[in-house]
């Protein structure tokens, strides 16, 4: 029985099998186990020294056992090291590189321009109040133009910012003019998205207030940033429109040339001085917090506008869901430098 079991032992290929060995000889009912049942049967004076024979097969199979096991799990690690084996000699795998998203590469184009320009960029808050959102930027709540915002409002009467310029009035409120800022960043619109409509994009807000600043700072200033993004020869057009928190209002728009030949005015955002019921809501904020009152007689201009839209244009891309859908084949267009 012993040379038969040892022969199994050492014939065993792997470790299911080493089992199925130990099983049979020395488990609960294999067949050593069983011998040493048998013991009770014999006489007094055969009992010992058949137990000691029983005894010494178990303690070999068990020996071989143990012995087997340890050479199967070497051979089975040995063989795991040796399929994750890496030869150093071969020559690297050719990844895909990233960089950054489109929108992004935009906005810092935009911040780049304005920062040669003198501007400070600064960023606001994406959860914001009713009162710097709407309030303070001369949009009461009975004010028609607050139908123009489709606003996702927050269960404890806040809400997602509808648009940049509620940092207007908190940079205002802590610092004192003259100012020159831009503030990136997202915005939030409750409505149906198609090709040019998202619920989730982005804007770029600058605000300038000093003394005598005037339209013409305004224009140029707009010119200046159109000339940086679409090059020197750009030309810009102002046309009258209405905004609450400007007073005049003003939108931009560019004269674009498509790679298809095709040439027209194309908007880019919206501007205008001011409009005085802001500086004194802003003043209004400071006196209750025990500040003195600057802004009244001031002059300066706001203007925004939507990377997005620009990057629509100078890239003819037809789609604003594209920027987010995180489609590796438009993503992919845009790894290198960009013009």
């Amino acid at each position: 029985m012993q040379e038969e079991a040892l022969q199994a032992i050492q014939a065993a290929p792997d470790l299911e099998s080493l089992q199925a060995v130990k099983t049979r000889y020395v488990g609960k009912s294999g067949l050593v186990t069983r011998e040493l049942g048998t013991l009770g049967k014999l006489p007094p004076e055969e009992r010992k020294a058949r137990g000691a024979e029983i005894n010494a097969v178990r303690a070999a199979i068990d020996a071989a056992l143990t012995e087997r096991e340890a050479a199967l799990k070497r051979a089975a690690l040995d063989a795991r090291l040796a399929s994750e084996a890496i030869d150093v000699t071969l020559p690297g795998l050719g990844l895909p590189s990233g960089g950054p998203h489109l929108i992004s590469r935009i906005l810092t184009d935009l911040q780049d321009i304005y920062a040669g320009l003198g501007y400070t960029v600064v960023e606001g808050n994406e959860v914001e109040d009713d009162q710097h959102n709407f309030d303070a930027l001369n949009i009461p709540w009975f004010h028609p133009a607050r139908d123009l915002w489709d606003t996702f409002w927050l269960e404890d009467g806040r809400l997602l910012r509808t648009h940049t310029s509620p940092m207007q009035v908190r940079y205002m409120v802590d610092h004192t003019p003259p100012l020159k800022i831009v503030v990136p960043g997202k915005v939030y619109r409750y409505e149906a998205t198609d090709a040019t409509h998202e619920s989730m994009f982005h804007q770029l807000e600058g605000l300038v207030v000093g003394e005598r600043v005037s339209m013409a700072d305004l224009k140029g200033t707009i010119a200046e940033m159109a000339r940086g993004l679409f090059g020197p020869r750009t030309q810009v057009r102002f046309q009258p429109s209405y905004y609450p928190f400007t007073e005049p209002g003003a939108d931009f728009s560019v004269w674009w040339e498509n790679p298809r030949g095709e040439s027209k005015w194309l908007e880019l955002g919206g501007c205008g001085m001011v409009h005085p019921n802001v500086f004194r809501a802003v003043d209004d904020l400071r006196e209750a917090q025990g500040q003195p009152r600057v802004y009244e007689g001031k002059t300066g201009f706001a203007f925004g506008l939507g990377p997005e839209r620009i990057a629509m244009l100078k890239y003819g891309i037809p789609d604003i869901r594209y920027f987010y859908a995180n489609d590796p084949k438009v993503l992919a267009q845009f790894r290198g430098p960009l013009g």
